[in-house]
């Protein structure tokens, strides 16, 4: 199986959000280490697993939730 990796700049790109919202909102909430990104070799440099991301964004009856400013943004 293929995986697609991409930097936080990358995913930012593909899901139309703010590279920052990702780093400080997203990662750890709804982006969980060890299934949506790792960190090569144990740096710092975080890596997002693209197939992960969009399965868990797309599995029906489920809900990725969102933090953002003005309340959660939900899919689902």
């Amino acid at each position: 199986m293929t995986q697609t990796y991409l930097t936080t700049e990358g995913l930012a790109e593909r899901i139309h959000y703010d590279k920052r919202t990702i780093r400080e909102r997203m990662k750890d909430s709804v982006l969980i280490e060890g299934v949506h990104y790792f960190r090569p070799f144990g740096g710092r440099k975080i890596l997002y697993i693209w197939e992960a991301i969009e399965r868990d964004m797309r599995v029906a009856g489920s809900s990725l939730c969102i933090p953002m400013a003005n309340g959660e943004v939900c899919y689902g």
